[in-house]
Formats: C-alpha cells, structure tokens, sequence
C-alpha cells in the first residue's frame, strides 16, 4: 500500500497526460505482489514505481498476476534503492549513502520536506542524481560524486574563490 503522498502523486498524475516513453525494464506480477515488496525485489523506488505506472490503484490493490509494469524509463531508471527500516530518517539514510538529504528528496518528491511521512518498507531512490543505475559509481556509497562535500585537495586551483571571512 502506497503513503498518502504517493496516493496524492497516483492522482496528479493520473489527472495529468502521461508522454510516451521507452520501457527500461519490465516486471510481471504473480499472485500476492503488493507494490512495496516489487519494488524492494526489484530495485525500483515506491515513487517511480507509481509514477510510471499511473494505472495503479492509489491503494496499489488491483495487480492482476499476469499484469506487466514498466519499472522504469531509459535515461531516468534508478535502480539504486534503499527499502526504509523502522524509525529511519532521511538524514540517516543520506549519511548512508554519502549523500545530502536534498538530493535524497530530490529523487523521492512523494518524501514530504521535514521527512515526516517515510514509512517501514517503502523503497527509496538513493543515487546521487536520481537516476544512476547498479552498475553506475552509485552502485557504491562511498563513490565519489555522490553528493558529499569534498574534504581532500581535489586538484583544482580554488585560490581564487574567496573566504566566508573575506567576503
């Protein structure tokens, strides 16, 4: 079953024309799939799941066993999920990942902006850019380039970039 802001996102989305686009990746349901547990198997966040399936019951409680579901579009798929443990947070599901909670809801707009609305079992986007796959520097949360501040020299010359203090 999908949280309340999802349900909200189904119904704006549903209301709205849905663009034409290419099928990353396909998944059949079988009898007893619920929306969370395909999305935790198949590394596909709860939100994109919805979103590209705007035929889904709000209430994700018409799957059909036979039914095939896009679970994600080409060049916008993230595959990079984290399923949400009891008494999680946003920001500790960032730090996780090495990430910063805006990029953490930029990738998961169902998120509400204080994080109040995470839920057991919902499957969250956590690559850096939203859309990076498995095999992609994502993969790994140490990986540079996922949303953590720099704390070596990265070579680049920064001399030139004034100070707080010498503002």
């Amino acid at each position: 079953m999908f949280s309340r802001p999802v349900v909200l996102a189904l119904a704006l989305l549903a209301a709205n024309a849905v663009s034409a686009q290419t099928c990353a990746r396909n998944y059949t349901v079988v009898a007893g799939d619920i929306c969370d547990s395909i999305s935790a198997a198949q590394n596909v966040s709860t939100y994109q799941l919805a979103d590209v399936n705007p035929g889904i019951d709000p209430r994700c409680d018409d799957l059909t066993p036979g039914e095939t579901l896009c679970l994600g579009y080409v060049g916008s798929d993230c595959t990079t999920t984290h399923v949400v443990s009891a008494d999680e947070t946003c920001e500790g599901v960032a730090a996780t990942y090495s990430m910063n909670t805006t990029l953490l809801l930029q990738g998961n707009p169902q998120v509400n902006a204080d994080c109040q609305n995470l839920y057991t079992g919902e499957v969250l986007c956590v690559a850096p850019d939203g859309t990076a796959s498995a095999s992609s520097a994502a993969a790994s949360p140490t990986a540079s380039g996922t949303g953590a501040l720099s704390t070596g020299d990265d070579g680049d010359d920064d001399d030139d970039i004034p100070f707080c203090d010498e503002l």
